[in-house]
């Protein structure tokens, strides 16, 4: 389960205090607020967005929302044109038509790219990192313009005397910030159990299709990125005092560590009796004068591929049982975790 949350908003760090008493039209504070102001439908279309796809919905069924948050953006540029220049000063408004237009870039054409990725993202650990990466690469886009934004909010008021006393962010400034800290979060516990169940999913396969070299190689590589998955586990703290997805990834991932110790042994085995006896009963199946030690090795082999039959019976249920369990306990963690820590909206 990929879940993406996509946040951007421009959200400052102070409330504002004149210096000086100043008449509302000639004041810088009231021009600052009116500036903000023309960013608030944007800012609640992208929390709409945010909450909808963190509260499990695919990016591509919400498809709805983006072009919503698309419209609001063009209606916010629109505010901002509407807007004089203050006193002859055009870099605080252009800072906003800025960063504005690379909003609505990134909406109408990064994210495309990111819906389509979507489709693919969990064919492989590849197509899942590159994901990853696109995503991780357009927050780092929206941080810089949300920094200039920052930026020049400080050097008007700096320009103008206008006295900044750091605050509170606005409510929905606050639920956009944890969302986006939770989606920071999630991500390389995610992509550690990805990895883990994707390769699973390869050692199944290879033994649905009695492929033993390819699922004793799946067999081993699901045992390494367990290692190095539970390893790097180690490293990541609970989430504001919140252990539930790390906990449930480290016992998923044992989980898949024990089947392919115990139950895939046994499935691999039973795999090769079966070979065995196969081609034991091709060739004796093939010759009409059959010698004593041939009779003897066919009943050995059948006998062998009797008791191995019960025994893999047994282990592929086991095995499917507890890798159901796991995948289960993940999904409904995951799912848990966004609907306590991302406000729905």
């Amino acid at each position: 389960m990929q879940k993406l949350i996509f946040t951007t908003i421009c959200s400052l760090l102070f409330s504002l205090n004149t210096l000086k008493a100043q008449q509302p039209d000639e004041s810088p504070v009231a021009y600052m607020n009116a500036m903000s102001k023309t960013h608030d439908e944007m800012d609640k279309k992208y929390m709409q967005y945010t909450s909808a796809v963190a509260h499990g919905k695919r990016a591509k069924k919400v498809e709805k929302l983006r072009l919503q948050v698309i419209e609001s953006i063009q209606d916010a540029k629109y505010k901002i044109l509407d807007l004089p220049f203050y006193k002859g000063d055009k870099s605080y408004r252009q800072t906003h038509i800025n960063y504005v237009d690379l909003i609505y870039k990134i909406y109408n054409e990064d994210y495309v790219k990111v819906v389509n990725m979507e489709e693919i993202a969990e064919q492989s650990v590849d197509d899942m990192e590159a994901y990853i990466l696109l995503n991780e690469k357009i927050e780092e886009k929206l941080k810089i313009a949300n920094d200039s934004v920052n930026n020049a909010f400080k050097a008007f008021a700096a320009k103008h005397n206008v006295k900044l006393v750091e605050g509170e962010k606005s409510e929905l400034g606050q639920k956009l910030e944890k969302a986006s800290k939770v989606n920071k979060y999630y991500r390389p516990v995610d992509l550690i159990f990805f990895k883990c169940n994707w390769q699973m999913n390869k050692l199944t396969k290879a033994l649905n299709e009695s492929k033993v070299s390819d699922a004793e190689q799946a067999r081993i590589s699901v045992i390494k990125f367990v290692n190095e998955g539970l390893e790097a586990l180690e490293k990541i703290s609970a989430f504001d005092g919140d252990p539930s997805l790390k906990t449930t990834c480290k016992f998923s991932l044992q989980a898949y560590k024990k089947v392919c110790e115990k139950e895939t042994l046994v499935q691999i085995d039973f795999v090769l009796k079966k070979e065995n006896f196969e081609k034991i009963k091709k060739t004796i199946d093939s010759k009409t004068d059959r010698t004593k030690e041939e009779i003897d090795a066919y009943n050995k082999a059948v006998k062998e591929f009797n008791d191995s039959v019960n025994k893999a019976n047994q282990a592929s249920a086991n095995a499917n049982n507890q890798k159901s369990q796991a995948l289960e306990n993940w999904n409904n963690a995951v799912n848990a975790f966004f609907d306590t820590h991302v406000p729905k909206y």
